[in-house]
């Protein structure tokens, strides 16, 4: 096989992997808390500032604004609650922060919901709310509607997980079955004005779906939301069944309480892809970006993926860097260990088969690639030869839902620990040129 032509910074194997290693850095960086929030703050109201929030960032962004308003607004005063996952908590003065587990929602991210709405309950027309929300909310703040529980709340939650349900439906879903999403926070604060700051996690960045919305009232009906279930195949008890064709809780689009209502999308996927691309014009490379907003099988798409960089090989004169963005869905037949990161490499890597001068990384933004404890894994040539050394089987490992365990025995996972940031994934495929 050819050797790539050398190019800095991708004149050695090393060299090559630790800029890929800085661009993914450069990327968290950029859709970071303390980069978005300290020149977006509201002014202080005439009565109290509460804050409430839920989500993978929602920490960070909690101490990111006290700290920003403190600042600003040295007397004016400023108390809350943010709920986040385990291990992603920051420490604020002012504003308490819970951690509560995601993706599978537990007792205490239910008390977290319960205590937001006795928080904002009695707050009048001079009183200021502010929602921080990011990607993870809707697991973290799971407070079921009346007559359902959180125990089916979490068999369904596993169910759609486990099915390959893009985020769009899972969260229609969710909303509907809760007694704080689907606007029901910002109606349960109103009239108190609610100004919700976002941090995307969702494609296309629809700030209704963003953790559910729980201040933001949106157009599905709990008619769509059943209508999901049903496709999916998906056991729903009769509780949840009545539930669904009977409710009318949600608040519309036209109550007059939203009319001084602010919503703000601070970050997004595509924030993240314009950092990577300008990181790499820099630096030379051409920069083709195929969306921000990406779905469909994880390992479909990384094959998709991986027969496009070959073909593209063949076509360049400098480095080529393919850049996407977005959330797959990972099916699982299997019962291996895994997030939808490293199931797209998985699929890319089986496809590449060891292409010379082609790497890719794929994390999740937030640092957490599924359940696990990395973010998402590189792969480069070498890997490939690795692979064959210790004999592991790709396709054996997909089959398996096993791509976790397939890059840990290659040693090529990516683990940041949390990151505080939320804009789902970031996909980056090095092409170097063929040597002829």
């Amino acid at each position: 096989m050819n050797a790539p032509a050398p190019f800095a910074p991708f004149d050695s194997e090393a060299a090559t992997r630790q800029w890929l290693t800085r661009l993914a850095q450069t990327v968290v960086a950029a859709v970071h808390p303390d980069t978005l929030l300290p020149n977006r703050l509201p002014e202080p109201p005439a009565g109290r500032t509460v804050v409430v929030g839920a989500g993978k960032a929602a920490a960070a962004m909690a101490h990111a604004l006290e700290t920003a308003w403190q600042r600003h607004y040295p007397q004016a005063e400023l108390s809350g609650l943010v709920v986040t996952r385990y291990g992603h908590g920051e420490t604020c003065r002012h504003i308490e922060v819970l951690e509560a587990s995601h993706p599978m929602p537990d007792e205490l991210g239910e008390q977290a919901a319960r205590r937001m709405l006795d928080i904002v309950r009695d707050l009048g027309p001079d009183d200021l709310v502010i929602a921080l929300i990011s990607g993870g909310g809707s697991a973290l703040m799971s407070l079921p509607a009346p007559g359902l529980t959180l125990h089916q709340k979490q068999a369904l939650n596993k169910a759609l997980l486990r099915c390959g349900a893009p985020i769009r439906e899972i969260n229609t879903v969710r909303r509907h079955l809760s007694a704080i999403k689907g606007g029901r926070l910002a109606a349960c604060a109103h009239p108190a004005q609610v100004v919700t700051y976002l941090i995307s996690d969702v494609p296309g960045d629809d700030p209704t779906l963003i953790a559910s919305g729980p201040t933001l009232p949106d157009d599905s009906t709990p008619m769509d939301a059943l209508a999901i279930l049903e496709r999916y195949g998906i056991d729903i008890p009769d509780s949840v069944r009545r539930h669904l064709i009977a409710d009318s809780s949600a608040p519309r689009r036209d109550d007059p309480g939203f009319a001084r209502d602010e919503a703000a999308v601070l970050a997004r996927a595509h924030d993240a892809l314009q950092a990577a691309r300008e990181s790499a014009k820099c630096r030379g490379l051409e920069v083709r970006v195929l969306g921000d907003d990406l779905e469909g099988e994880a390992r479909d798409l990384g094959r998709a993926q991986a027969r496009m960089a070959l073909v593209a090989q063949g076509e360049i004169e400098r480095p080529l860097l393919i850049l996407s963005g977005g959330e797959t869905s990972v099916t699982v037949r299997g019962d291996g260990r895994g997030g939808r990161n490293v199931e797209y490499l998985l699929g890319l890597f089986e496809t590449l088969k060891g292409a010379e001068g082609i790497y890719a990384l794929a994390i999740d933004t937030d640092g957490i690639d599924g359940s696990e404890d990395n973010a998402g894994a590189l792969i480069g040539p070498e890997c490939w030869v690795h692979a064959r050394t210790a004999r592991l089987s790709p396709a054996d490992y997909l089959a398996r839902n096993d791509a976790y365990s397939f890059f840990a025995e290659l040693d090529d996972l990516i683990v940041t620990g949390p990151t505080r940031t939320n804009v789902n994934d970031f996909r980056a495929i090095l092409v170097l040129p063929r040597i002829s």
